[in-house]
């Protein structure tokens, strides 16, 4: 089979990898996708690394029994628990992984302060701490823990009084005791509240997020691999999850905002 015309896998703990799945379909719109959600074991930032890493090769190595021609960990907190056990196991595929957009954050003027919200266990985790460390002299960098946030866009709720107050009650103290400049959405759930994180922080406070950069990645990578497809014809998007209830809501997250 022409490896070109194989599928390219997303995974997530959940739905919220969708985010970067819309930004690979933007800039690629001719590949074929295969999106699977583990929304059945979700949310992985509250489980141990060796949880996680359990779960995320195991459905890894299903993806790659299909038939895929690249591998996109479409979530922050498996990223960082899996990422180099997966690049250990498959040599002969892309494997691209997600961070948070840190650096276009911590560069966008002379040392900025700059929220990076994520999982409980995003944040504690060393692959973390050490980006953190490459900008601490760039930038003043406040990791900020979100216990219970990605819940929310796994339940469709994405706004309405009960989100605006968990994110107000998260935001203020430090939007009231910082000039802060930038937010930095360090969990692929969060990008699907962008929206009300904005109206909370105020115009002059600048959201980033690490899909798109995620996306040119993976393009960058399929095109050093001549992995990039020839067909001029639309492709196809198949969405999975380990709680099938959960396919309309992918569905659903997918249209949202989108424009092709």
């Amino acid at each position: 089979m022409d490896k070109k015309k194989l599928p390219i896998a997303f995974f997530d703990s959940g739905v919220g990898g969708i985010s970067v799945l819309r930004e690979a379909v933007k800039l690629m719109p001719d590949e074929n996708y295969l999106f699977f959600g583990d929304s059945a074991n979700a949310p992985y930032g509250t489980k141990t690394r060796e949880e996680i890493l359990h779960l995320t090769l195991g459905h890894c190595a299903r993806f790659y029994e299909r038939g895929i021609k690249a591998l996109v960990i479409a979530c922050n907190t498996a990223t960082s628990a899996a990422i180099n056990d997966l690049r250990r196991i498959y040599t002969d595929i892309p494997v691209i992984g997600i961070e948070p957009a840190l650096k276009p954050a911590a560069l966008m003027s002379r040392h900025p302060t700059v929220i990076v919200m994520a999982t409980p266990l995003t944040v504690s985790a060393r692959k973390f701490h050490d980006l953190l460390g490459h900008y601490t002299d760039l930038a003043d960098v406040i990791p900020l823990g979100c216990p219970g946030l990605m819940e929310y866009v796994e339940q469709g709720e994405i706004t309405g009084p009960r989100v605006t107050s968990y994110l107000t009650s998260l935001l203020s103290p430090w939007l009231a005791e910082k000039h802060v400049d930038a937010i930095v959405l360090g969990c692929t759930h969060y990008p699907f509240l962008a929206p009300v994180i904005q109206e909370i922080a105020g115009s002059d406070v600048r959201i980033f997020d690490g899909g798109p950069g995620t996306a040119r990645e993976l393009r960058r990578r399929l095109a050093q691999d001549h992995l990039l497809t020839d067909s001029a014809v639309r492709g196809s998007i198949d969405f999975r999850n380990s709680l099938p209830e959960k396919i309309s809501l992918s569905r659903k997250l997918f249209s949202a905002g989108l424009s092709l």
